[in-house]
C-alpha cells in the first residue's frame, strides 16, 4: 500500500540525498546530446544536420542500451553487498563487471558496423546517410570508455558514492560544448567537420569520464579501508565466471526491457525517417525534449534500486517498500510537472534547438502527445528501479515487449501510415503503451510488496 505522511518524512530526506546527485548527473548526460543538436541546429543545412545526429545517435543508442543493461545487474549486486556491509565483495563483483564489459563490447561495435549496410540501403535520402555514417564511426570508438564509465559508475552509486558521478557528467559537458565548437565548425586550427564533428566532440568527453571515475573509484576506498586493488589481489585477478554469469543473468532482462523500451523510439525513428528531413528533425527535437525531462525520473529509478536494494540486502523489507514508494511518488510528482510544460509552451521549446519553422511545426503535436504520456513515463521507469533493488528484472523485461511491440508499435504505424497522421500517430501508439506499461509495473510492484510482507 502507498505510504502514510510518516513513512514519507522519514524517506524523503535520505532518498534525496541519493537521488538528486544522480538526477543531475543524468541531466549531465542526456545534456550532451541536447548540445549536439543545438550545435549543428545552427550549421546551414540544419534540418539535415539535426536530422543525422539524431538518426546516428538513435541508431547507436538502440545497440548499446543493450550492454548499458547488461550492467544494471551491479546496482543490485553491489547494493545488497554493500547494505551488509561486505565491500570486499563490492569490489569483486566490480571486478567481473570490467571483465564481462570487455567481452561484450566488441560484441555490439561489430552489430553497429556489419548492421549499418542493412540501413544504408534501405532507401533514405543519400546525403542523410553518408552524414549520418561518417557521425557513427566517431561514436563507435567511444564505445568501450562509455561501457567501463557505466560499470563504475553502477559500483559508485549502489555504495552511495553518487556526487563524483555528477560532477563528472557536468565537467563533461563543458568539455563536449567545446569539443563541438573546435571540431563542428573548425577552430584552433581543426578543420570544420560539420555535423560528425560532434560525434568526435562526444568521443573525447567520453574517454574523460572513464578516466575520471575511475580514479574516483581508486581514491574513494581509502575511506572504507579495504583498497580496491588489494581486494582483488586477494581474490586473484582471474575472471570469475560464476559472478560474471550471476550479473548477466540479472542484466539480461534489464537489458532486454531497455533495448526494448528504447528500440521501439529507434523503430519509429526509423519508420520516421521514410517522411523526409524535416519531419525526421521535428522528431528529433521531440525527442530530446522528452528524454531530457524522463532523465529525472530516470535518477529517481536508480536511487530506488540503491535504497531498495540495501534494504533488501540486509532483510529490512519494511524499508524496502518504504524506499520504493517514495521513488514513485518522487517521479511522478516531476513528470506531471513536465507535463504541464510540454502542453502549454511546445513552441518555446522547440526553439530552442533550431530556428527553423518547419522544424519547429513539426515538433510541436509531437510534444503535445509527450505531454499526455508524462505521468505513465515516469511511473514505469521508478517502478524498474524499485523492482530491480529487490532482484526483479524479468517484470519490466516482459511488460515492454507487450505493451511497445504487439500493442503501441502495430498501432503507431497503423495511425502514422494508413490513417495518414504520420509521424503524430507514430507518437500517439507509443504513448498508448507507456500507459500500459506504466500501469502495469506499479501494480507488479504493489504485488510485490503485499507478497514479501506476509
Amino acid at each position: 500500500m502507498p505510504l502514510t505522511l510518516k513513512e514519507m518524512r522519514s524517506e524523503v530526506s535520505p532518498m534525496l540525498r541519493i537521488a538528486a546527485p544522480i538526477v543531475l548527473g543524468e541531466l549531465g548526460w542526456v545534456t550532451m546530446n541536447v548540445v549536439d543538436i543545438i550545435m549543428v541546429g545552427h550549421l546551414p543545412d540544419s534540418a539535415t544536420a539535426i536530422a543525422a545526429v539524431g538518426f546516428g545517435s538513435n541508431l547507436y543508442i538502440a545497440v548499446t542500451i543493450f550492454g548499458i543493461g547488461l550492467l544494471l545487474g551491479l546496482d543490485t549486486l553491489v547494493a545488497q553487498s554493500f547494505g551488509r556491509n561486505d565491500v570486499d565483495d563490492c569490489h569483486h563483483t566490480l571486478l567481473s563487471g570490467l571483465y564481462f564489459t570487455l567481452a561484450f563490447t566488441p560484441v555490439l561495435v561489430a552489430v553497429i558496423w556489419f548492421g549499418w549496410p542493412l540501413i544504408a540501403n534501405s532507401g533514405y535520402d543519400p546525403i542523410l546517410i553518408h552524414v549520418t555514417w561518417e557521425y557513427l564511426k566517431a561514436l563507435l570508438w567511444s564505445t568501450a570508455p562509455l561501457f567501463l564509465f557505466i560499470a563504475l559508475r553502477r559500483y559508485l552509486q549502489a555504495m552511495n558514492i553518487v556526487t563524483p558521478v555528477m560532477f563528472a557528467l557536468m565537467s563533461a559537458n563543458v568539455m563536449n560544448a567545446f569539443g563541438n565548437w573546435v571540431f563542428v565548425y573548425g577552430h584552433l586550427g581543426v578543420r570544420a567537420m560539420g555535423a560528425p564533428g560532434s560525434g568526435w566532440s562526444t568521443c573525447v568527453s567520453r574517454i574523460y569520464m572513464c578516466i575520471f571515475l575511475f580514479v574516483v573509484a581508486v581514491r574513494a576506498d581509502h575511506e572504507h579501508g579495504i583498497r580496491m586493488v588489494q581486494s582483488f589481489a586477494h581474490r586473484g585477478f582471474m575472471p570469475d565466471v560464476a559472478r560474471i554469469i550471476k550479473i548477466a543473468r540479472l542484466g539480461l532482462p534489464a537489458a532486454l526491457q531497455l533495448t526494448l523500451e528504447v528500440g521501439v523510439f529507434v523503430a519509429a525513428t526509423t519508420l520516421i525517417a521514410k517522411l523526409g528531413a524535416v519531419q525526421l528533425a521535428g522528431n528529433q527535437v521531440a525527442l530530446v525534449t522528452v528524454t531530457t525531462t524522463y532523465m529525472v525520473p530516470l535518477g529517481v529509478s536508480s536511487a530506488a534500486a540503491v535504497r531498495v536494494g540495501q534494504a533488501f540486502g540486509r532483510h529490512d523489507l519494511a524499508a524496502a517498500r518504504r524506499a520504493g514508494w517514495m521513488a514513485i511518488t518522487l517521479g511522478t510528482c516531476f513528470m506531471f510537472c513536465s507535463a504541464i510544460v510540454l502542453w502549454t509552451i511546445p513552441q518555446w521549446i522547440a526553439r530552442i534547438f533550431t530556428p527553423d519553422a518547419e522544424t519547429i511545426a513539426a515538433s510541436i503535436p509531437l510534444l503535445a502527445v509527450a505531454a499526455v504520456f508524462q505521468i505513465f513515463d515516469g511511473i514505469q521507469v521508478v517502478s524498474t528501479g524499485a523492482l530491480r533493488g529487490i532482484g526483479d528484472t524479468h517484470s519490466a523485461m516482459f511488460a515492454s515487449l507487450g505493451a511497445y511491440w504487439v500493442i503501441g508499435l502495430p498501432v503507431g504505424s497503423w495511425l502514422c501510415f494508413s490513417r495518414g497522421m504520420g509521424a503524430t500517430g507514430l507518437w500517439v501508439g507509443l504513448c498508448i503503451g507507456l500507459i500500459i506499461v506504466g500501469s502495469g509495473l506499479l501494480l507488479t510492484w504493489h504485488r510485490k510488496m503485499m507478497i514479501e510482507n506476509e
